[in-house]
């Protein structure tokens, strides 16, 4: 096992970008991010202080830590552990159908679908866990899908350096399916290639194989 130390060098300042960003604000108390919930109870038409909504402020703020626990995690640090002991393999390696949870970050709704995920090794890998983990970090924050798709790819090629990464992610965007259009079936299908997936046509091809899109 050998410890990728490249971003700690390199790399630190490009990821933590958002994370500095926050640190440097003064972030809200948990007492006033429930003002906050009651607040909108209360524009919504309801009264805040009846028996069935009295704890639902507590709900909703617990809810936001899991819903966007992202914003915690280091993403670049999650594949810093990679392997050198695989035979030569030097072939694409290929996760599929990894459930996404995200928020879209104009409407704060629901983004549910999933991630495709693939990358060609330069003599070390990844503990394939790490992958999904990695989408994990960029969706439990709020998002674009083109955003977090590209942000995902990125992570993976600038901390492993692979011969070439491949990013699809399917979803559906609840801001279109329950407001606005209330297109109930549609999804939004985004993706991100890089190095050899970009490059060459039958590797691409291979991976949308693989995942069904071809």
């Amino acid at each position: 096992m050998k410890i990728n130390k490249k971003y700690i060098n390199n790399n630190m300042k490009h990821n933590n970008t958002l994370k500095e960003d926050l640190i440097n604000k003064s972030k809200p108390s948990e007492e006033e991010a429930k003002e906050a919930v009651k607040t909108l109870i209360a524009w919504a038409g309801d009264n805040p202080d009846r028996e069935g909504l009295i704890e639902t402020p507590k709900r909703v703020i617990n809810a936001y830590k899991e819903f966007f626990e992202g914003y915690t995690t280091e993403p670049d640090k999650i594949l810093s552990k990679t392997f050198e002991e695989v035979a030569g393999y030097d072939e694409m390696v290929v996760i599929r159908d990894i459930r996404l949870e995200s928020h879209c970050e104009h409407h704060m709704v629901p983004i549910l679908g999933k991630a495709h995920v693939a990358y060609i090794p330069d003599k070390r890998v990844v503990g394939i866990s790490k992958l999904a983990r990695v989408v994990d970090c960029y969706a439990k924050r709020l998002q674009t899908q083109e955003t977090m798709t590209a942000q995902i790819a990125g992570c993976i090629q600038r901390v492993l350096l692979p011969k070439g990464v491949a990013v699809v992610v399917d979803a559906a965007h609840q801001c279109m399916t329950t407001r606005g259009v209330h297109k109930s079936t549609t999804s939004t299908v985004t993706s991100r290639m890089l190095g050899l997936f970009r490059t060459d046509a039958r590797t691409r091809m291979e991976f949308m194989n693989f995942i069904g899109k071809n």
